[in-house]
């Protein structure tokens, strides 16, 4: 089976629009209130067998079962009847609400920490209709259960043989702007993309965004820094209104569509670069970077403005959607390793050059990197056994030991694209 997710921008008028955030604040009720039960049951249960806290305790019967999915998703029929404004939002938009904080629940018990927390207003921006019985888009309208037609950009048609399986409802900069993701699914299999045609590797970094192993490089767009300034005049403003008022809330509007802006800037210029990435070879690789390490130094804002996590999961898609083969490779080392002849030339941030002592091969510092990313990279396929046609480091034998071979001193540099010394 093969599942894709769209996104359109729809546009509810303002009775929609009141209704929408009203199913909203229903939701994060619902999610609060089954948030509540889930943390007393646990809190009840931490009390010593042979004494109670002098101060409190929670008075919870001992065989009381877990509130686990089933059990609060039950409930939800007689918590209708007690209020009836739940009555108002879908039954299974609130039984997608119960399973989104389970969903967390299950999460947290298997990393070991983020305990789910309580949604504060404006907090839950999302709900889902999880089964259609019918396709609910229909030309420019989109058929949402007990909402109605809304208006909707359709700016790409769904493919053939695909069928709408849910829609989930997105509220951005503060509820004035709602989109719809939609999740096709298609019975069509996609096998793996294999290994196929030129090869290159890429190296990120914030001196230049991306630098490829053919020389080629991209310079890093600085889109929070180059807004920052007219972002922190509208911060001002909305600072020195009162809080509450009207005036602070168009102030607030307006810091949350700046930010917004900057998003949608960042991710069309991810996007168009990995389409540039994919019309420049079949096979990419690139760097398994720690990117949550990387924003925890002293270049956390260029790293976060830079977003490589979200340059990443976008190429990967990309490429994936294009039938380019692209893989992550171990990044440690890659900066301090010579990849002509793999010897390690240490070398500080300030270091722009690359220079080996042992074979005296000099580049920029960057395109060493990618030329090294670019030599796992085989390295790795090779290794697994996914070498399966010739690419344009024209190793047209497969197998470790012509690897080997082409590592030390059997195929000259200029047959594997790199400089002759």
């Amino acid at each position: 089976m093969l599942t894709m997710n769209y996104t359109y921008r729809i546009y509810p008028d303002a009775t929609g629009q009141t209704e929408l955030r009203s199913w909203l604040e229903t939701c994060r009720g619902v999610y609060n209130y089954a948030l509540r039960e889930l943390k007393d049951w646990i809190a009840s249960r931490k009390c010593s067998v042979d004494r109670c806290s002098l101060e409190k305790e929670y008075i919870i019967p001992a065989d009381e079962p877990f509130p686990s999915y089933h059990r609060q998703q039950n409930n939800l029929p007689k918590a209708k009847k007690q209020f009836p404004h739940l009555g108002k939002v879908h039954s299974q938009v609130l039984q997608t609400t119960i399973r989104r904080l389970h969903d967390t629940w299950e999460a947290f018990q298997k990393r070991g920490h983020g305990f789910p927390r309580f949604k504060k207003f404006g907090q839950f921006k999302s709900f889902v209709f999880p089964q259609f019985k019918n396709n609910p888009i229909n030309g420019f309208t989109i058929k949402l259960p007990k909402i109605g037609e809304v208006p909707i950009d359709l700016h790409r048609p769904i493919p053939d043989r695909f069928k709408v399986k849910q829609v989930r409802v997105l509220s951005r900069v503060r509820g004035t702007q709602w989109y719809v993701v939609v999740t096709i699914e298609s019975s069509v299999s996609v096998p793996d993309v294999p290994v196929h045609g030129r090869a290159i590797g890429i190296d990120l970094g914030l001196e230049r965004f991306l630098t490829a192993s053919d020389g080629s490089f991209q310079k890093r767009p600085q889109f929070f820094k180059s807004m920052q300034r007219k972002l922190k005049l509208l911060q001002r403003r909305a600072a020195r209104k009162q809080k509450g008022s009207q005036n602070w809330e168009k102030a607030q509007i307006e810091v949350a569509r700046m930010h917004h802006r900057i998003a949608n800037r960042r991710k069309d210029f991810h996007l168009k670069t990995a389409h540039q990435l994919c019309d420049r070879a079949p096979t990419i690789f690139a760097e398994d970077l720690n990117v949550k390490g990387l924003t925890r130094g002293m270049l956390r804002k260029d790293c976060v403005d830079a977003a490589f996590r979200q340059f990443l999961s976008l190429t990967e898609w990309v490429c994936w959607k294009r039938g380019v083969y692209f893989a992550k490779v171990n990044p440690n080392g890659t900066s301090q390793t010579c990849p002509s002849c793999f010897a390690t030339v240490s070398k500080g941030l300030e270091v722009r050059e690359h220079h080996c002592p042992e074979c005296g091969y000099r580049t920029h510092r960057d395109r060493a990197a990618a030329e090294m990313v670019l030599d796992r990279g085989l390295e790795n396929v090779v290794s697994q056994g996914l070498w399966g046609t010739e690419t344009a480091c024209q190793v047209g034998l497969s197998g470790v030991d012509d690897l080997d071979k082409w590592h030390g001193a059997g195929i000259p540099n200029r047959e594997v694209g790199k400089p002759a010394l």
